[in-house]
């Protein structure tokens, strides 16, 4: 059940060994990680029945409703001297409800029906081993509230609403198509209104979600779930790991946001945070460590190891087995309990390395990533976590696992079963870097299409799958500046009325910004991202409020409405979004394995031309020259159309691309990657990108006559008109 290991038992070697022989010379370092693995699952298959029985603790551990209307409380504290249950339902007096302690170091009590009501406050009060009482919230806390204020302390809450209160599921999780590429939308449900307060989950639901839909993407990245006491860390200075985060709402206003994904089709993930814990001991579960000196009987390492420096948070250790059940149970809560389809894990990079990669810049070496310097513990449980999400969420649906890693450590993306750690996917954290340095210090006419292109294409395309982006949240956190406002400088402010004529500078940054996303997302990876707002150019940084600031929430919304006017050129960027991710959704570009070709790199020229999956892209990143006839290489014979045209009026663009069919002729074309085979005349209008199909390849169907008849300039437009129903392109 729920992920046992087959009957015949794991490989005695990592097969990851014969699948990639750059990895020879590390066998000794990947057969010691899987050795770990195995023989960790093998103990929990005998102690607790399977990796799924594992991680159920929190069915019951914390403060837990009972059908009678009772309850039972549970809490591992083997330091405790002594443990009482405080709160609402008795007055806060301990001594009406002390714990009693249990095997292997567990407190607990019942509490008869009637005893405690929804809704009440509750804290765990516990006897220290240097003697003192202090008050502490449970590590298992489903919910909890503070007072109104930025800075107020938080209790437990009882959470046993009423049936009539709970939320009640009427979608299922989408159904996994054929062929899935995930194209993620990065929200934060608080910043997502345009008012100056916290947006709350079910506002969420109700107004961003069906713009999500509606723009294209199939997954949605939920920031921020995770109760963090200190709202400006941005969500990853979690507090209490099971906690919903309560100034967006309570658990059942979660679940229907997550309903609402489903019922859109949206694939949704969260944001995790399993390598650290926020150091405010009274509002969390870094409260939950009492200088007990013994590794066994705490979550987190002892000493310096158990302290970021740079985050100035506690560190758990990988290697026990109660914070291996305490992590892994909290994964399979919030897919068991709110139907999340999996996760983007934080912070991998700190937990693959003692280091944690402060001041440290990977080479590619791969004795970097298989040494001393590896913490193979939390190598063995990210194995044991994608282990467990893949087997928790039927194979008839579609689960995800990212990791936010920086290091590009080999094997981190290869299935477990092969003695990989088990990611689907990598984010491509190098990317944004080099734009934002590009944008900052190199004026474009001396871009380097060299560069850009290795840049773009670093990575390890058959072993290894990644999701690649121009921007995340953290190009928006204040001090940075997003790509619109490196681009357009005070004219994101005068500028950006669509009523007159563009200025030079505006004319520049909408090109580029529409050419970056493009190459971006047409070749840099297997997948796609953008924060909520990036799509449109969203003006300004992101400020929480705090005392800084005076408390104001102005740089802590989303203005949606000005990607909705039509008189702002906001809506232009939108509008070529939407219509680039039609792209996905028709050709099936992102897919891994596709054919994926690089015909033309010409930094005199400032030319690129890439083939991928059916598509053939055209990038002409020269400031002024325009090439009218332009002999580019492609793959195959026929008929060529646009199937996106960034230079189109409808996108602000100048409407330079000529409209009518390329015919390709049977001239080989040379290059150092091998020749292609024929080739086609284009116009490349300068600071803009165009990118065909091959309309021989197209379906037999009802739209053909259309494209024959020039009724239409592009494929995406024919999209729009048919609600995407086109069939897919072979």
């Amino acid at each position: 059940g729920g992920g046992a290991m087959k009957a015949t038992g794991p490989p005695a070697t990592p097969n990851v060994l014969d699948l990639d022989h750059e990895l020879a010379g590390h066998a000794e370092h990947l057969q010691y990680r899987w050795d770990n693995y195995v023989n960790f699952r093998r103990e929990i298959e005998q102690n607790e029945g399977g990796l799924a029985q594992f991680a159920s603790a929190y069915q019951v551990n914390g403060l837990i409703p009972k059908p009678d209307g009772g309850a039972t409380f549970r809490e591992w504290m083997p330091w405790a001297q002594e443990a009482q249950l405080i709160g609402d339902f008795n007055g806060w007096d301990g001594n009406a409800t002390p714990l009693t302690k249990g095997d292997f170091g567990v407190w607990e009590c019942d509490l008869p029906p009637g005893t405690i009501e929804h809704g009440s406050r509750y804290k765990v009060r516990i006897k220290a081993p240097h003697g003192g009482w202090v008050d502490r919230l449970s590590a298992w806390t489903r919910y909890a509230v503070a007072e109104a204020r930025m800075d107020a302390t938080y209790d437990g809450i009882f959470w046993n609403p009423p049936a009539n209160e709970r939320h009640v599921w009427a979608h299922q999780r989408p159904a996994a198509p054929a062929t899935f590429a995930p194209v993620i939308y990065e929200a934060h449900v608080g910043m997502a209104t345009e008012e100056s307060r916290v947006g709350t989950y079910r506002e969420f639901a109700d107004t961003v979600v069906p713009r999500i839909a509606a723009g294209g993407y199939n997954t949605v990245q939920l920031m921020a779930v995770m109760e963090h006491a200190y709202y400006a860390s941005f969500g990853y200075h979690v507090t209490i790991p099971f906690g919903v985060c309560s100034r967006q709402g309570n658990p059942e206003d979660l679940k229907y946001l997550v309903d609402a994904c489903h019922a859109h089709g949206l694939v949704v993930i969260m944001d995790v945070v399993h390598s650290h814990v926020s150091s405010n001991e009274v509002d969390g579960i870094a409260g939950m460590e009492m200088g007990q000196g013994d590794a066994a009987s705490t979550y987190y390492h002892m000493g310096e190891r158990g302290y970021h420096k740079l985050w100035d948070s506690k560190l758990y250790n990988y290697g026990t087995y109660e914070v291996r059940r305490y992590l892994l149970s909290n994964l399979r809560y919030w897919l068991e309990e709110f139907n999340f389809d999996g996760f983007r894990f934080d912070g991998v990079t700190s937990m693959l390395y003692h280091h944690h990669g402060i001041h440290r810049s990977f080479s590619g070496d791969f004795n970097e990533y298989f040494g001393t310097d590896t913490d193979v513990d939390a190598c063995v449980y990210l194995m044991l976590a994608n282990e467990l999400i893949r087997s928790s969420i039927p194979a008839t649906s579609t689960s995800l696992s990212i990791a936010e890693d920086v290091s590009g450590m080999p094997t981190l993306c290869r299935p477990v079963r092969d003695g990989g750690v088990g990611f689907d996917y990598r984010l491509a954290m190098g990317l944004p870097d080099v734009f934002i340095n590009l944008l900052e210090n190199v004026p474009d006419e001396h871009w380097s299409m060299q560069n850009l292109v290795a840049t773009l294409c670093n990575r390890r395309f058959a072993m290894e799958k990644t999701i690649a982006y121009v921007e995340s949240h953290d190009q928006s956190i204040v001090g940075d500046k997003t790509v619109l406002m490196w681009l357009l400088g005070p004219e994101i402010y005068t500028g950006m009325s669509a009523l007159g004529e563009p200025t030079a500078v505006v004319r520049r940054g909408m090109s580029l910004h529409m050419m970056m996303r493009l190459m971006t997302f047409f070749f840099g990876g297997e997948g796609y991202l953008t924060f909520m707002g990036n799509e449109f150019g969203h003006p300004e940084w992101v400020d929480f409020p705090r005392e800084g600031n005076e408390w104001s929430h102005d740089m802590c919304r989303r203005q949606w409405s000005l990607a909705d006017m039509d008189h702002l050129r906001y809506t232009h960027l939108q509008a070529f979004d939407r219509a680039m991710l039609k792209l996905e959704k028709i050709f099936h570009v992102l897919e891994a394995g596709n054919h994926f070709v690089v015909s033309m790199v010409d930094d005199e020229r400032k030319l690129i031309v890439v083939e991928r999956g059916p598509l053939v892209a055209v990038f002409n990143f020269h400031p002024s020259e325009s090439i009218d006839e332009l002999t580019v290489g492609v793959g195959r014979p026929g008929k060529y159309w646009p199937a996106l045209d960034a230079d189109d009026w409808k996108f602000g663009g100048e409407g330079r691309v000529a409209w009518f069919e390329r015919f390709t002729i049977p001239e080989p074309y040379p290059m150092e990657v091998g020749d292609r085979p024929c080739t086609m005349v284009v116009n490349s209008p300068c600071r803009s990108a165009v990118v065909y199909f091959n309309v021989d390849d197209w379906p037999d169907c009802e739209f053909a006559p259309a494209i024959e008849e020039q009724k239409v300039h592009t494929v995406v437009e024919l999209a729009d008109s048919t609600d995407g129903a086109i069939g897919t392109v072979m």
